[in-house]
């Protein structure tokens, strides 16, 4: 029983040891968790791809389509009627073309309100039916494409809708469908497909008075799953297969598998993240390949956006994907049409073959190639070894503000434990200053808060004073908060004590840590990028009695860089640098300030319409631990 009562018996070894070895201990945790993450691009560290739903029989099937002649004639057409509406959708040439393959044809009207201007932008989809024979019209599969008009910015989509009207001739022969199918195209890219989903569900999924999805004259089953087309040539020289959805959310990976299973089976080049798989000899070129393949999508996957319009299906419990093909700039074979139609075909026909909704296989997980699979219980332990440096400090400098005395015989006598208790509440009443710690981290969150609220205020303020439009008003006023910020430490005196900034360190680092699983729970790249950037800095932050001003000041200078705002600033300068590395330095710093500006307000505006938690995590999280960890350095921070 002695082990339950008393606390000391059995752990002053440990706390002994982690006094004594805390800080190299953290470094060798950080330094484990990212040379994990980097061997799992080892094919010794991964696995295969396989199929868990048997029911989906892939490649079972014996094709029948035959899409490239009549694909090559709708787009014919559609390319001759794009060009009388260079700046809008060809309706009524659409719903012409449904109503002429007997589909049960719907047009949908949504209006977006533009959260920072009194102006307003309507649109439309349009999107017929197949309806099932053999069934109720009870479940559904979606085959969508967003459109695009000839001045738009993005390559031409096109040959995605000749495709669909062709497969959806293919399909209203068939009677085998146990499924309804729907085939829809949208209008305005994410959003046209964003007030698609909620008006079939009925739900409004970001701020209201924003996007308004309208209502649907024509619903078919609850969906199952989808396939976004984007194919920008008539005859394409491979197919990208994109996973990435809003926040980091990854559709089943027996989708993924079947699509790439397909697209091989056809004899078509295929890739995942624009890379195609090679296999090198060379096992460190192996790894290099595997590494930045595993790389490009972690990195896609924090910043949260979609990479296509399957990305929105994901909130809803439906399982999507992007088929992307590319026209061939090299030499290499090309895929007609009718490769890509049996494609598409197999895809839809296994889907029809679900018994239930996707369950098996994994809905976490990250990818080194098309064909090799990362697992949550592989990748979870490299986060939780940089995490876990970050409680086992905190642990640490909340044993040093007990003042535990630690004998190496482990033993202490009865006075000594009466006296040690009487001393430490004499310690917490004079030393800790509870209320001031407590009101320094309430309002630098809500300061954080107010920051996350201020962009119609900023907007509305830039264009009555300034006359500035709506990304220079946002993009100047988080810069002037972000100078008033790193003023306001410089000449604003605060409290040195030791105990009430170690306090704070301890209250920030345990917030810190703890949000970071959170969110690695659901988005782990997000966590894991911002674990690899901010830990090392925090491990330095030390309070002590006595401080070092030229260690102090170094130390301020890295932390400002990782500041919200320069971070983000940077990262996209970085960028700019990587794309436009011939143009001149002024060049390279306009671009990059232009596209920094971009960068705010479409993840501002990402948040207000489609959810997306990058934006309210960097301001009401990130923002509020860097001001409280920034008045830890001013106050007094060494090296110890």
């Amino acid at each position: 029983m002695g082990l339950l009562t008393d606390p000391r018996a059995g752990n002053m070894k440990i706390i002994k040891f982690i006094l004594q070895w805390q800080k190299l201990l953290c470094f060798l945790m950080y330094i484990a968790g990212v040379t994990w993450i980097s061997l799992l691009a080892l094919p010794a560290f991964n696995d295969n791809t396989y199929f868990s739903e048997n029911a989906l029989l892939p490649g079972l099937v014996t094709k029948q389509s035959n899409l490239d002649a009549s694909a090559k004639q709708f787009h014919q057409e559609l390319v001759s009627e794009m060009k009388r509406y260079p700046d809008g959708m060809p309706y009524s040439w659409i719903l012409a073309k449904f109503n002429q393959l007997h589909l049960d044809v719907y047009t949908h009207n949504f209006t977006l309100n533009y959260p920072f201007k009194k102006q307003q932008f309507t649109g439309q989809n349009v999107y017929g039916i197949v309806r099932a024979p053999r069934s109720s019209s009870t479940e559904a599969i979606i085959v969508s494409v967003p459109y695009r008009p000839i001045n738009s910015v993005h390559i031409t989509t096109a040959p995605s809708i000749a495709l669909l009207l062709a497969f959806a001739k293919f399909c209203r022969k068939q009677k085998y469908w146990a499924k309804d199918i729907i085939f829809l195209v949208t209008e305005h890219e994410q959003l046209g497909m964003q007030a698609w989903l909620d008006a079939y569900h009925g739900v409004v999924s970001g701020q209201e008075d924003i996007l308004i999805p309208g209502d649907l004259s024509g619903r078919a089953g609850s969906i199952q799953a989808a396939i976004n087309l984007e194919l920008h040539a008539m005859k394409i020289s491979y197919i990208d297969v994109k996973v990435e959805g809003l926040n980091g959310q990854l559709p089943n990976l027996d989708l993924f598998n079947l699509a790439q299973n397909m697209i091989k089976k056809e004899e078509i080049r295929r890739s995942f993240q624009k890379k195609f798989d090679i296999y090198h000899r060379n096992k460190f070129k192996r790894w290099l390949y595997y590494f930045n393949t595993l790389s490009s999508m972690i990195v896609t996957q924090a910043t949260g956006v979609p990479t296509g319009n399957h990305g929105l299906f994901h909130r809803y419990g439906i399982e999507a994907i992007t088929l992307e093909g590319f026209e061939r700039t090299d030499r290499g074979n090309e895929a007609n049409f009718n490769q890509v139609g049996k494609v598409v075909e197999s895809i839809i026909r296994s889907l029809n073959n679900l018994l239930e909704r996707f369950h098996q296989s994994f809905f976490f997980y990250l990818l080194p190639s098309t064909d090799r699979y990362i697992s949550i219980g592989l990748y979870m332990p490299s986060l939780v070894l940089i995490v876990g440096s970050l409680f086992i400090k905190a642990f640490s400098m909340w044993l040093k503000l007990q003042d535990i005395p630690v004998n190496t015989d482990n033993s202490w006598s009865k006075t000594s434990k009466v006296s040690q208790c009487i001393d430490n509440e004499e310690k917490s009443a004079e030393d800790f200053q509870v209320g001031n710690i407590a009101s320094e981290i309430l309002w630098c969150h809500l300061f954080g808060v107010a920051v996350m609220s201020s962009p119609k205020l900023v907007t509305s303020l830039g264009m009555q004073f300034f006359n500035l439009q709506t990304e220079d008003s946002i993009y100047y006023g988080f810069f002037t908060m972000t100078l008033l910020m790193l003023m306001w430490f410089f000449f604003v005196k605060r409290s040195s004590k030791y105990d009430n900034t170690s306090l704070i360190c301890v209250v920030v680092l345990v917030e810190l840590a703890t949000t970071l699983m959170c969110i690695g729970m659901h988005n782990f790249s997000f966590a894991l990028l911002t674990s690899i950037i901010y830990v090392p800095i925090i491990l330095l932050i030390n309070p002590k009695q006595e401080p070092s001003f030229k260690y102090r000041k170094l130390l301020y200078i890295f932390w400002t860089l990782l500041h919200p705002f320069v971070i983000v600033s940077v990262i996209v300068m970085g960028y700019t640098y990587f794309h436009f590395s011939e143009d001149s330095i002024m060049e390279i710093l306009e671009k990059g300030i232009n596209a920094s500006k971009k960068s705010f307000v479409f993840s501002i505006i990402d948040s207000m319409i489609y959810g997306n938690w990058l934006y309210n995590i960097g301001t009401s999280v990130l923002l509020p631990i860097w001001l409280l960890l920034s008045n830890v350095i001013a106050a007094n921070t060494v090296n110890y």
